[in-house]
């Protein structure tokens, strides 16, 4: 089997949890705008395609200018309470070491702003192991295009065949499969697990992606 040159993880929902951490973040924003709460299982369900979507889906009969405040409310509170309940999933530091060692480029692709990535990563201590980091805001479309992936096969020189992304939601999947790429879902993230039907491997822990064919 192809040699796999570059590792490209999705965030939230892969390597960490911070689902506590985007609960208390929509919470605030409903509170300030004046609405109720959601549970952790509803705010589990918003999550995957950016803060903007995210609110929208959160408040669906807001008019843009409570859009936009949300917005605003929304990313000021995650950032200042980043990584407050933030944990990283187990087995991902033991995995990321071994995937270095093992001479392959590992990069993160996510749909959270760039600078919040930054930070999270940073608090994690994680920011190490990453030689780049693409945001919601780096390019023009965001995952489930295929842009942030092509950008990264076409900067470090990497065929299709040589890469592989990891993640847990049809955003990461479609984004793979698009660039024609290696798709590894992992059902113990937010998504549904029906969203990961069309990987090419399933994992339900990050250390069993050491196990995969492709890693051999």
């Amino acid at each position: 089997m192809t040699s796999v040159e570059l590792v490209i993880f999705d965030l939230d929902g892969t390597i960490i949890d911070s689902l506590d951490d985007l609960e208390a973040a929509t919470n605030y924003m409903l509170s300030e705008l004046g609405r109720g709460n959601l549970s952790k299982y509803q705010v589990r369900e918003l999550i995957g395609q950016g803060a903007r979507r995210l609110v929208e889906r959160a408040v669906p009969d807001a008019s843009p200018e409570e859009i936009e405040l949300g917005l605003t409310l929304f990313l000021a509170f995650n950032e200042e309470h980043i990584a407050d309940k933030t944990k990283l999933y187990p087995g991902v530091v033991d995995t990321l070491k071994v995937l270095r060692r093992q001479g392959r480029q590992l990069v993160v692709v996510s749909n959270k702003n760039v600078s919040l990535c930054r930070k999270v990563l940073y608090t994690l201590h994680l920011e190490e192991f990453f030689t780049s980091l693409l945001g919601a805001d780096s390019t023009l479309f965001r995952k489930p295009s295929p842009e942030p992936v092509l950008k990264l096969l076409g900067e470090y020189g990497v065929k299709p065949a040589n890469a592989v992304i990891i993640g847990d939601s049809i955003n990461d999947i479609a984004a793979g499969k698009a660039s024609g790429i290696v798709t590894v879902g992992c059902t113990y993230g937010y998504g549904n697990p029906a969203e990961l039907k069309d990987a090419d491997f399933l994992i339900d822990a990050v250390a069993e992606l050491l196990e995969l064919p492709i890693f051999r």
